[in-house]
């Protein structure tokens, strides 16, 4: 007989949390909190202005409200809305810090396969796109220029609080060059960059990135302070440089791929320098990250065979490649900097 002292609550919480995700995505494909960026507004003018349909007003907007990620002055339809703090600062499309970006992705992707997970999990392999078209998801992403942008500023903004971070945690004074590899629209060299202005960094990534990196590196105004490289990181030698960065890359691959890249960048290093490998780590037992175990589920929903990893895993892996030391310094509740010094 269960214990009197329990309840089923979070099992219900837990089991419900795809309405309350499906709801914030939607918010933000719909640009709800761009449209409140700059004006409260009644629960009718939010619907006229975005289409909804009278019957789901309220409560899409209550709830939103419910979840913290809306503010609500006053009660019934005269009730004005406005963003919450969090919403403001993250959700807004037009501002720096925006990270709509990956729950756009989240919408337009992941959402729809991750209701085949557990054919994922009898099968191990993945639920994505190559399941319906025989592509990879990289293929496929790459191949449309609207998705590859959609899906690189996600990945910028998903990087912009563990780059804040590292540029704030790790010593880079007796360093003089950087190269963030898969490095995307160039989010983490540009913040590297801002912050030290000793540092010369380059941006690596596929021949196709590198109109759209060029692009955000110019209105940043720093394309005097980082350079974009284009290559292919399993085929080609990796820039060399006194700091390599990988960001959400290791964990994209199986493990020969992953050994690969960690020797590629061992190779890239002078005496002294440093591999820094930025990921949601999962803790050494298994036992208490869920973003990490979560996002190597994701993995396997996106390649079958991919993978995220402990902190242990990528210290056995850096020994045998030849790296002196590794350590673990945490950035983010979510995010964690392994650290190889060669």
């Amino acid at each position: 007989m269960a214990d009197a002292q329990l309840n089923s609550s979070r099992i219900l919480e837990v089991s419900m949390g795809f309405f309350t995700a499906k709801t914030l995505l939607s918010a933000v494909e719909l640009g709800l909190f761009t449209e409140l960026a700059h004006d409260a507004l009644t629960g009718r003018e939010i619907g006229t202005r975005l289409r909804l349909h009278e019957r789901a007003i309220y409560d899409f907007l209550d709830g939103l409200v419910a979840m913290g990620f809306l503010e609500r002055d006053g009660e019934g339809p005269s009730a004005r809305y406005r963003n919450g703090d969090e919403a403001a600062a993250f959700l807004d499309r037009n501002q720096p810090t925006y990270i709509g970006g990956l729950l756009e992705m989240f919408n337009s992707r992941l959402y729809g396969f991750w209701g085949d997970l557990t054919t994922a999990l009898r099968t191990g392999k993945p639920q994505n796109e190559l399941k319906h078209t025989g592509s990879s998801m990289f293929a496929e992403v790459y191949s449309d220029e609207a998705r590859l942008e959609q899906f690189l500023y996600a990945m910028a903004g998903i990087s912009l609080d563990s780059a804040n971070a590292l540029a704030d945690r790790f010593d880079f004074a007796k360093y003089t060059s950087v190269c963030d590899v898969g490095g995307a629209t160039g989010q983490v060299s540009m913040t590297l960059a801002e912050r030290h202005p000793h540092l010369h960094c380059t941006s690596f990534d596929l021949p196709v990135v590198a109109p759209i990196a060029e692009k955000a590196l110019a209105a940043a105004g720093l394309t005097d302070r980082v350079t974009i490289t284009s290559g292919d990181f399993f085929t080609d030698q990796l820039p060399r440089a006194d700091v390599v960065v990988m960001g959400r890359i290791l964990h994209d691959w199986n493990l020969e791929q992953k050994m690969h890249l960690i020797r590629a960048a061992y190779d890239a290093l002078p005496a002294g320098g440093a591999l820094v490998v930025i990921e949601s780590l999962i803790d050494d037992a298994r036992r208490t990250n869920t973003v990490g175990l979560m996002m190597s589920l994701n993995m396997l929903i996106e390649f079958g065979d991919a993978f995220d990893y402990t902190g242990a895993d990528f210290t056995g892996w850096c020994r045998e490649v030849g790296f002196d030391s590794v350590e673990i310094l945490p950035l983010t509740p979510a995010m964690s900097a392994a650290i190889a010094y060669k």
